[in-house]
């Protein structure tokens, strides 16, 4: 995380780099688009239900277990196999993240254990999970191949991260929850599920912030539907650091949130038809 904003607002100046405000004004104006459907006025607890479950399996998606989404909807047994795993996490982190909004604000590292606890529950070395890694512990990141910081430079970054989440910025809530996704991503604080906890994270920073508060901006549809390759190249200018890069992942975000509003248009309008 580079910026040259002053130390009390770390974030302000990315709001005002060239092409952040239009990324900011695109995603505010197709979030209250979708907010203003006349079917969110009766139906939003199903759109918000039908968003996390499409959020679920794109996160799944980026990091490796690309199914189907009536797959998803389907299956009810998410041990065995890996990819099964790996979906039952998904799954499982969406579903914890709205109960986790009151604390985040004031503990983010705590969520931040509940998250990796939840998401590798019954598959990992018991003495590793709901911590950050030691020096020496290895991480299972495997679609994630960035230079990985020490176990002590993640640490003091990740103290940082949640001093900035404690004490808030005036940047945009598009630009906070992609610096949160982007630094987690960057860190892979834990010895599993960094991708899909860093992903659940953005989601809890737009409730939150309250772009999306009732959580039917699924940007985890858009991070998957643009693809890994394009994923990973955005990251590569958060891990950057130029403000060129930053740009170029705060409006990969952007678009992402951005398909996840067209997702849940689209869910809104097979209701309305009586189709779903």
């Amino acid at each position: 995380m580079s910026t040259n904003a002053s130390s009390t607002d770390p974030l302000a100046a990315l709001g005002a780099l060239p092409g952040v405000t239009d990324s900011v004004d695109s995603v505010r104006k197709a979030v209250d688009r979708v907010y203003g459907h006349r079917v969110m006025r009766r139906r939003s607890n199903e759109i918000t239900s039908e968003a996390a479950l499409r959020g679920a399996r794109g996160s799944a998606a980026l990091s490796g277990a690309d199914w189907a989404l009536e797959e998803v909807r389907r299956r009810t047994d998410f041990g065995g196999e890996p990819e099964a795993r790996t979906v039952g996490a998904a799954l499982r982190l969406t579903a914890e993240a709205g109960q986790l909004l009151s604390i985040w604000r004031q503990s983010p590292l705590r969520v931040l254990a509940r998250l990796h606890l939840v998401a590798a529950s019954g598959g990992a070395d018991d003495t590793t999970v709901g911590r950050p890694r030691l020096a020496g512990e290895q991480v299972d990141e495997p679609l994630v191949e960035a230079a990985l910081p020490d176990a002590a430079e993640a640490a003091g970054r990740l103290d940082g991260l949640a001093e900035l989440i404690v004490t808030g910025s005036s940047a945009p809530a598009l630009v906070f929850a992609a610096v949160v996704h982007g630094e987690l991503l960057a860190l892979r604080p834990f010895t599993s599920h960094n991708g899909l906890i860093a992903r659940t994270a953005e989601r809890i920073v737009l409730i939150g912030s309250g772009l999306d508060p009732k959580s039917i901006c699924p940007a985890e549809v858009g991070h998957a539907e643009q693809g890994r390759a394009a994923y990973l190249a955005a990251f590569e200018g958060y891990l950057s650091g130029t403000p060129q890069g930053m740009v170029a992942w705060i409006a990969h975000c952007g678009r992402a949130v951005e398909l996840g509003v067209r997702e849940s248009t689209a869910v809104c309008e097979a209701l309305q038809r009586g189709a779903a």
